[in-house]
């Protein structure tokens, strides 16, 4: 019984991190990006949100916590090496990669509040 609770949880957090990333991008696209990618996967990452504005990309975490501060606390030094591996990946297959800036941002998505964007977060 305890394993059907486990895959229920996971299932829930799962459904959770999905809503909150297209909550994240259309929050974004509110703010005037153009959402490129929405969980973009390779073989080092991950990157929730690929969001561009001109010539600048922006790659973005979204975490979903009760506060934003612990959203933004649970992007650890791991996570923020796997994102940046990800991204060098993305930028090498750009043909305009020589023209664009990038940085790395946190959305947190909180219950009932705006997100808050963070931006160069990291």
């Amino acid at each position: 019984m305890a394993d059907g609770d486990g895959r229920s949880r996971r299932r829930k957090a799962y459904r959770r991190g999905l809503l909150s990333e297209y909550v994240a991008a259309f929050f974004l696209m509110l703010k005037g990006y153009r959402i490129l990618s929405v969980r973009y996967r390779t073989k080092v990452g991950e990157i929730d949100i690929i969001a561009r504005k001109a010539d600048l990309v922006v790659f973005v975490e979204v975490k979903a916590r009760s506060d934003a501060g612990a959203a933004i606390d649970a992007v650890g030094y791991g996570a923020q090496r796997r994102i940046r591996s990800a991204s060098d990946i993305w930028m090498s297959r750009q043909p305009d990669c020589a023209r664009l800036s990038w940085r790395y941002d946190i959305v947190a998505v909180v219950p009932w509040r705006l997100p808050r964007h963070l931006q160069d977060a990291f």
